[in-house]
């Protein structure tokens, strides 16, 4: 074990290297007015309300407008909706007068109804479906009112229309030219290279956008990405590299921009073979040494996340609970055998070589998994073809990583309600009841300290149902050019949703 993780630190530090040793003298200068920014990933697609990566969703938040969105502190705010309110079992939603969609038309209520009809369809493969489908009907009063009428109380309904998946889009649009409200385009693209984003002319607010277009360009491989940076052909990047942090913080002309709330973990196919049975999973989750994970994977800027992915200091965090599932290799031993494979089994890992952390966090949770007799051959496609075999559940085990939809608990559904549809992101076929109940339970009850008992329970239920194992707080980083100004990094599980926030970016 100590063999493998000094050579996969060793293989990070020479990448670090040559990060540094292929650092351009000279920097480019910016573009005219045009931000330049290295994508980690080519989107799968730019489907709006299907789930494909954080990459695709940055694109998807400049292109459409949702009702909601966060502000620097976390909290809620208006988007295309200016308030919201309870009645009841019903939420009142009232839309600015001011949005237009790409082709000209006035955001109207009838444009809401009908995003979230389709969302809630029968034959929808929407990210949001399930949560929508509790919808009992919708109400449109007027152009700019929505009532929306739940089958039972709903608290965190307006957390919901803050997914990057869920924008709001015209009724006339099609499945090949979805129509949106955002404050970019799409001007052009190469499929696998480039993006290219121009400010819609009529977008109401004022000054935004403040750069005269984004040009996304794709650096899949980490230390190019870097290196774009620091040479000056793009001005901003996301998902550095951990290894490359502390060279962007020492570098005068650069700076990082970072948040924990990110985090890895392992799904299971709970439909077939031994993870159907939840004390194989919970011998999974006792044999993993989370430090190591930190250490190799991310160069310690992280934490051990040994429990549900509760975040530290939030008033739903308990320090025993959250150390539930903490290293054990003889208790994992202990549940194979009660399980009926004292010998362990030999299983595949999925993963993805396109992204450091993923492939690094495979490699050691393999390593620690044939200690306890369980032998995982590794699986390393790319990217598109990971969110792929995730969807359709072909894969044993897999390694995430993922952001709750919120820094509510409720935002936790989709990593562990797995009654809701199939998505990369979340355990396939697997069968957690009472974390699931616990959770309904969570999202139906208004009184915060209510709340807070709830979703103890649930994450004593899900310690033994275990639709996940939480691996590791990952600090989520983006580098930027100095004279990039305006951007915000949103707290907490809510880092994956920043890139809304390009639209307030200018040069300084």
């Amino acid at each position: 074990m100590t063999d493998r993780l000094t050579t996969t630190r060793r293989r990070l530090l020479a990448a670090g290297a040559a990060v540094a040793a292929l650092r351009a003298p000279a920097r480019a200068q910016p573009a005219n007015g045009i931000l330049r920014f290295g994508l980690s990933t080519f989107p799968p697609n730019l489907s709006p309300w299907i789930s494909a990566g954080a990459s695709a969703g940055t694109i998807k938040l400049l292109t459409h407008r949702r009702l909601v969105s966060y502000d620097a502190q976390g909290e809620l705010r208006g988007e295309l909706a200016e308030s919201w309110s309870r009645d009841g079992d019903a939420w009142i939603f009232r839309l600015r007068r001011e949005p237009v969609f790409h082709n000209g038309d006035p955001v109207t209520a009838a444009d809401v109804k009908w995003s979230i009809e389709q969302i809630a369809g029968e034959k929808s493969t929407a990210y949001m479906r399930a949560q929508f489908q509790q919808v009992a009907r919708i109400e449109t009063p007027d152009d700019h009112t929505v009532r929306l009428v739940m089958q039972e109380p709903i608290a965190t309904v307006p957390n919901w229309f803050g997914n990057y998946n869920m924008p709001i889009l015209s009724r006339k649009s099609t499945t090949a030219d979805p129509i949106g409200a955002g404050p970019f385009r799409i001007a052009g693209q190469e499929r696998g290279t480039s993006i290219d984003l121009v400010p819609f002319d009529r977008y109401p607010y004022r000054g935004v956008p403040k750069v005269k277009g984004i040009r996304f360009v794709v650096y899949a491989d980490e230390s190019l990405r870097t290196v774009a940076l620091q040479s000056g052909d793009v001005d901003m990047i996301e998902y550095v590299p951990w290894q490359s942090m502390g060279a962007i913080e020492a570098d005068p002309r650069l700076k990082l921009d970072t948040q924990n709330g990110p985090f890895m973990d392992i799904l299971f196919n709970g439909s077939r073979g031994p993870f159907a049975d939840a004390r194989v999973r919970r011998a999974v989750a006792h044999a993993v040494r989370r430090e190591d994970i930190v250490k190799a994977a991310f160069f310690g800027r992280g934490a051990v996340l040994e429990g549900v992915p509760i975040a530290p200091g939030t008033p739903w965090y308990d320090e025993r609970l959250a150390r539930g599932w903490a290293y054990d290799p003889g208790r994992s031993k202990a549940l194979l055998a009660e399980a009926g494979v004292p010998n362990g089994f030999q299983t595949t890992l999925l993963a993805t070589a396109q992204y450091g952390m993923h492939k690094d966090t495979a490699e050691v949770v393999q390593q620690h998994l044939a200690a306890i007799g369980i032998q995982a051959e590794l699986r390393l496609p790319d990217w598109p073809t990971r969110v792929s075999l995730g969807t359709r559940g072909q894969y044993e085990i897999a390694i995430h990583g993922v952001s709750a939809d919120s820094n509510d608990p409720d935002g936790l559904s989709v990593v562990m309600d797995t009654s809701l549809s199939a998505t990369h992101g979340r355990s396939f076929g697997l069968s957690a009841p009472r974390t699931v109940a616990a959770l309904a339970r969570g999202r139906a009850e208004f009184d915060a300290a209510k709340r807070i008992e709830i979703y103890r329970e649930m994450q004593r239920a899900a310690l033994e149902e275990v639709p996940l194992v939480g691996l590791a707080w990952r600090s989520q980083g983006y580098g930027m050019d100095r004279r990039v100004q305006g951007f915000t990094h949103l707290p907490g599980a809510l880092s994956t949703l920043s890139g809304a926030t390009l639209d307030e970016v200018f040069f300084a």
